[in-house]
């Protein structure tokens, strides 16, 4: 048996007797739909770590309001705003509230926000955004979300995540080897990325589809990391100015518009002297200009889908929804300049 280190948590019971944490919180509290033998077998193997149940939380667990937490990275972004819309759309017709929290893009910010969701008792909480591609920095979200589950409480995330959760699932992957794809069938070969912090998993798979678009196509590709932000898109445009480049990806589209911005500034005409792609499809996507090409992802729906997660019944194993993309070509994508 593994060696635990400080006090025993649910999370290391369930571990440790080889169950979800689903299973390992009904053996605790006496929940249906495990068996009188795992259940038995749980409760040994938590004897034996020393564990000793939450009779705080459990005791709030009929507390619980049918409230929605749901955690963001920033509201005003049209990504969140979207989801956000989504989330409400759903809630509203369940006769649920949602109460927004707003977390920065660390592990840190974002577990202090779901506390502070649990101290509202919230009955629910859904996780709108990246994970991260170490999965030590979801550590202790994981066991935060494990006395929330024991509690009573629903959790579900938007993004991929290393959390034993349900979750909606973007096509990040797929939407990145679209655009890689339509870049090259363009015959851009020299191709600039300008990315999020490259520890998010949405990050990293989108730039691996971009990758797999341009493979057969012998592409170099430059990539450089800031804030996932319309100045984060316009400071990565900058500092992709003096490299020899027939096209730009910015990560989302609030990065492609400063981009555009940018290189506006410079007296650079798109697409006729660089192409300019983003990802998400936000609603002011068409009405810049030029209009910008970029993969639409289904951001209201993935926001009902987490709702929908939230409300099944209670499942043994993480359930997960993949969403689909599109490609959606406008004025801002053409050939590279001769």
């Amino acid at each position: 048996m593994k060696r635990i280190t400080g006090t025993p948590r649910l999370i290391d019971v369930a571990q440790a007797a080889g169950v979800s944490l689903a299973s390992a919180s009904r053996a605790m509290t006496g929940g249906s739909g495990i068996s009188q033998a795992v259940a038995e077998h749980v409760r040994r193997i938590a004897k034996e770590l020393g564990y000793e149940p939450d009779l705080h939380a459990r005791g709030l667990a009929g507390g619980l309001v049918p409230t929605i937490g749901l955690l963001v990275h920033e509201i005003g972004d049209p990504y969140f705003s979207e989801i956000a819309s989504g989330v409400i759309r759903s809630a509203t017709l369940e006769n649920r509230s949602v109460q927004i929290a707003q977390a920065e893009r660390t592990p840190e910010s974002e577990l202090a926000q779901v506390q502070s969701l649990r101290r509202q008792r919230v009955g629910s909480i859904i996780i709108a955004g990246s994970g991260y591609s170490d999965p030590a920095h979801e550590e202790r979200m994981t066991a935060a979300l494990a006395d929330f589950a024991q509690a009573g409480g629903r959790a579900a995330a938007i993004g991929r995540h290393h959390l034993s959760i349900d979750s909606v699932l973007p096509d990040n992957h797929g939407a990145g080897a679209s655009i890689g794809r339509h870049l090259a069938d363009l015959g851009h070969r020299r191709i600039g990325v300008v990315a999020g912090p490259l520890e998010l998993n949405t990050v990293t798979d989108r730039i691996a589809g971009l990758r797999e678009g341009l493979a057969d196509a012998n592409a170099d590709l430059t990539v450089v990391s800031h804030a996932f932000t319309r100045e984060g898109g316009m400071a990565g445009a900058r500092e992709l100015l003096d490299r020899d480049l027939t096209a730009i990806v910015g990560l989302n589209d609030a990065m492609a518009i400063g981009i555009l911005s940018e290189l506006r500034q410079h007296g650079i005409r798109v697409p006729d002297d660089l192409s300019v792609v983003g990802f998400d499809d936000i609603a002011v996507a068409a009405d810049v200009a030029p209009a910008l090409t970029t993969a639409r992802i289904p951001m209201f729906e993935m926001g009902q889908h987490a709702v929908s997660l939230i409300l099944r019944p209670e499942s043994d194993e993480p359930r997960a929804v993949t969403t689909s993309h599109e490609l959606i070509v406008r004025d801002s994508s053409g050939p590279p300049r001769p």
